[in-house]
């Protein structure tokens, strides 16, 4: 689809995610509540968007990528937000990681407006985001997400439509509590070794070829290793995607015993001040229990 795309919300995604739509050749109009990174993507070429209004009236595609529900509900449906602006026909693709309760909400709002919305949160962290080799995850209509396949491809290597509006986000929750009990299980496993007197290094290197190898276990336990918590991917973030997805377990009567644990150890990582460490920050909670540090 040829046209003019607009990009909402700038910040750790946001900002790589859309210079990478500019280096696939896209014409890019961007905004964002912060200044800094709209004056960075101006520079390198995109367009300078006034408001979400309009960013909107200006594109036939409008991405948000956003921190929350109630921050997409504000740019989409609010005073000068989205749907103000966009006319019938454009397509809204929601790239944040919310509840599919509110992805539905977004979706239901936009088709009485003549637009057609997809839910597409991704995985892969900043790092990904920088590459464009995102899991992007998608939930709307298929002829929908097959004229926007293309703009997706520019940031992710894998774009999978996993179902309606409501399941690119369910999802995403799935991801969610997978990378977080991996790295919660992680964290176990090598503060046992290192008070065992053992090089944790060397018990990475030694089980990573295995059957607990993994992603994650292979990017995290070198930052963790490292004391490496600049952030790819925030504590706070993992712990508001855990909420929603214990609040959509309980809706579906899902019990979700070990996502529990691993949420309530975030938000007592963000009471010690954590929230913005790298989400590999997980391991800190067991090792404050256990009185050793992985390194």
């Amino acid at each position: 689809m040829s046209c003019t795309i607009g990009f909402i919300g700038l910040g750790i995604m946001g900002k790589p995610m859309s210079r990478n739509l500019l280096k696939a050749g896209h014409s890019l109009v961007v905004y964002d509540i912060v200044p800094a990174p709209v004056e960075e993507l101006v520079a390198a070429g995109a367009g300078r968007g006034a408001s979400s209004k309009d960013v909107a009236a200006r594109c036939q595609i409008v991405i948000t990528m956003l921190p929350d529900g109630p921050d997409v509900e504000k740019a989409v449906l609010g005073s000068e937000g989205v749907l103000e602006g966009a006319r019938p026909g454009a397509i809204v693709v929601d790239m944040s990681s919310i509840s599919p309760l509110v992805a539905q909400k977004v979706g239901a709002a936009c088709a009485e407006k003549g637009v057609e919305f997809l839910d597409a949160p991704v995985s892969g962290g900043e790092p990904k985001a920088i590459d464009a080799t995102l899991a992007i995850m998608v939930g709307g209509k298929a002829e929908t997400f097959e004229k926007v396949l293309p703009v997706l491809k520019a940031m992710g290597t894998s774009v999978t439509l996993t179902g309606p509006v409501g399941a690119g986000n369910t999802t995403k929750l799935a991801n969610q509590i997978m990378v977080a009990c991996n790295i919660a299980a992680m964290g176990e496993a090598l503060a046992l070794a290192t008070k065992a007197g053992l090089n944790p290094e060397v018990v990475f290197n030694a089980v990573k070829g295995g059957l607990a190898g993994s992603t994650v276990l292979n990017v995290k336990a070198p930052m963790v290793i490292s004391r490496n918590f600049k952030p790819g991917f925030r504590i706070r973030l993992h712990q508001k995607d855990l909420r929603n997805a214990l609040q959509a377990a309980e809706a579906l009567k899902v019990p979700l015993p070990y996502t529990s644990l691993v949420q309530q150890a975030l938000v007592a990582l963000i009471n010690e001040g954590k929230g913005d460490w790298d989400h590999s920050g997980i391991v800190t909670f067991t090792e404050k229990l256990a009185q050793v540090e992985i390194k």
